[in-house]
């Protein structure tokens, strides 16, 4: 059978709302971070460990009054609300009935009971498993349930977009010792502040490993202590601590013991449970996380889940997908016409045929990053969008802007040398139809393109098929040099009072570069009224004067050396 996968969801959900941006928000504001932080992770585990069986625990009671009982002080630094007794920003809590939604539509069950926290479910249904168990959580009180006999491990996140498989055989060279209940003495021992565990004073985590190591358990290190022994790195001092705190530690172990016997109601054969596409669904119209539903259902149907049988299907989106046939890799771009007809040329740029461009990537360094996914938007109706297997790992940095991981891309996206020839033929048509392509900074964006051309098509002159680009950031710092604050797409937005509700979307940042530009032409009629080639000229001018501003800015605040890159439209 395949493994059981118990996730920690408090944890994991408190991690994504401090990490996943804020300014992914649903169709009423509010942000939806932790929702999409949450479906990504489990979805990376469904694929990790090839297993639909997941079950989200929750915390009904974040401080049960069990373990209060034992130590009044247990997580007592966290309550928020005093009298609602509560650690839960206002900002996640609208989130999580979401989130719940969400997660039992898709069928996987949410698992939570009176008076306990998630870790008692865990635990309670780590001992009850027939098969494997791999428990997902950052919490490092959950190791002490780690057990070889009953093949329960954890599985702990860690920077960049790790994560740490931690089994009863690691547990020696991580941690300094044999097994869970051993770092459980070491976890008392050693204290935890944010739970409001007070430890030993003067024991941290290697000195406590090594009394462990030297004496066998917390029993022995305490009759040892009493008896005068003052070796094994047992000091006088810390003898007189640890005898002295052995009430408390006796205490802490008590608090951090999980229950196993905790009745969730549960048949854990039988998990996943069913797949209810309408509910589904309903959970997600207007939460504005279609993309991460979408990488859930499919990981559980990859692994052998038992969806409807529409589930391979991606959920309905507004804009739907189109594909135009690639450049041939070694067939030179045709040139431009020699001559546009005089009254396209004389136009306007602001009453062309206007397209927006956005790409997410996997860094910020258009040299090295690689496109994941990538929009050309006339209208919220109009829209092409592409996924793409970038090839190389998406690092978590931009897994959190985005949304896309690694699996996701390599299990739902076209080879990127396909999806940079697709695009250069969308830039081609562009141009030869007269139109204008907008961005925000999109420099950064047809920078990545060029070093993506030279990377899977060396023989395209990407410069040859660009159509006139109008780049929203150059253009709104002409419009209001002085203005303060930031230029980020979000900021530009509220500005200019254009709607941007998936922000980081390629589609919706696209969508959102249009809307600017016109709401710029609006507003400045001598810029709105040049023609193609004058903006394109402009522009030029316009991002060397800007540069050099910056530049001397940087310099005056003590960064001597600063340089600033003046190259438009290609760095």
């Amino acid at each position: 059978m395949k493994p059981l996968v118990l996730i920690d969801t408090p944890a994991l959900y408190y991690r994504a709302f401090y990490s996943v941006p804020d300014s992914i928000v649903n169709d009423e504001g509010q942000p939806v971070n932790a929702v999409r932080g949450v479906l990504d992770a489990i979805a990376q585990m469904v694929r990790r460990f090839d297993s639909p069986r997941v079950v989200a625990t929750m915390d009904a009671d974040w401080r049960p009054a069990f373990r209060t009982a034992i130590m009044p002080e247990y997580k007592a630094a966290r309550v928020r609300d005093t009298e609602a007794g509560t650690e839960i920003p206002p900002e996640l809590a609208v989130q999580l009935p979401i989130m719940t939604r969400v997660l039992s539509a898709a069928g996987i069950p949410i698992a939570e009971v009176d008076g306990t926290e998630a870790d008692d479910v865990i635990a309670t249904m780590a001992a009850e498993s027939t098969s494997p168990v791999v428990i997902v959580s950052p919490d490092r009180d959950l190791l002490a349930l780690i057990d070889s006999a009953s093949d329960v491990s954890v599985l702990r996140p860690r920077k960049g977009g790790e994560w740490e498989a931690i089994t009863q055989a690691e547990l020696p060279e991580a941690y300094g010792v044999p097994d869970g209940t051993r770092y459980r003495e070491l976890a008392a021992m050693r204290g935890d502040p944010s739970d409001g565990l007070p430890g030993a004073p003067g024991i941290g985590e290697k000195t406590a490993a090594t009394l462990l190591t030297n004496f066998g358990s917390l029993e022995s290190i305490v009759k040892a202590a009493k008896a005068g022994v003052k070796t094994g790195g047992l000091s006088p001092k810390r003898a007189n601590t640890l005898i002295a705190e052995e009430e408390t530690l006796h205490k802490t172990i008590e608090v951090m013991r999980c229950l196993t016997d905790v009745a969730h109601g549960l048949d854990l054969e039988t998990v996943p449970g069913p797949l209810d596409r309408t509910s589904v669904e309903a959970a997600v119209r207007g939460q504005n996380v279609r993309r991460s539903v979408d990488n859930l259902l499919t990981a559980l149907e990859t692994a052998g889940g038992e969806p409807s049988a529409d589930a391979s299907a991606p959920l309905t989106r507004s804009a739907p997908l189109q594909r135009s046939a690639p450049i041939d890799a070694d067939r030179t771009p045709a040139p431009a016409p020699a001559q546009r007809p005089e009254a396209a040329a004389a136009a306007p740029w602001s009453r062309s045929r206007l397209v927006g461009f956005d790409l997410e990537t996997t860094g910020v360094d258009p040299a090295t990053a690689r496109i994941v996914t990538a929009a050309f938007v006339e209208s919220a109706d109009k829209v092409r969008t592409w996924l793409a297997d970038p090839g190389v790992e998406i690092p978590e940095p931009a897994r959190a802007v985005h949304g896309i991981t690694t699996e996701f891309a390599q299990a739902n996206g076209a080879p990127a040398a396909d999806v940079v020839g697709e695009l250069c033929t969308v830039l081609d048509e562009l141009r030869s139809e007269g139109a204008v392509v907008v961005g925000h900074n999109i420099v950064y964006d047809l920078s990545v393109m060029a070093a993506e051309v030279t990377r899977h098509h060396p023989h395209i002159d990407l410069v040859a098929l660009l159509p006139t680009i109008v780049d929203t950031f150059v253009l709104d710092k002409r419009v209001e040099k002085f203005r303060r604050g930031k230029r980020t797409l979000v900021e530009t937005a509220k500005r200019w009072k254009v709607s941007l509700l998936d922000a980081h979307d390629a589609a919706a940042d696209a969508l959102a570069a249009l809307d600017i530009a016109r709401a710029l032409a609006e507003n400045a009629p001598e810029i709105a009224s040049l023609t193609r080639d004058e903006i394109m000229a402009a522009q030029g001018d316009w991002k060397r004067v800007q540069a050099a501003d910056l530049q001397a800015w940087l310099r005056s605040k003590g960064n001597a050396e600063a340089i600033v890159d003046d190259a438009w439209p290609l760095s």
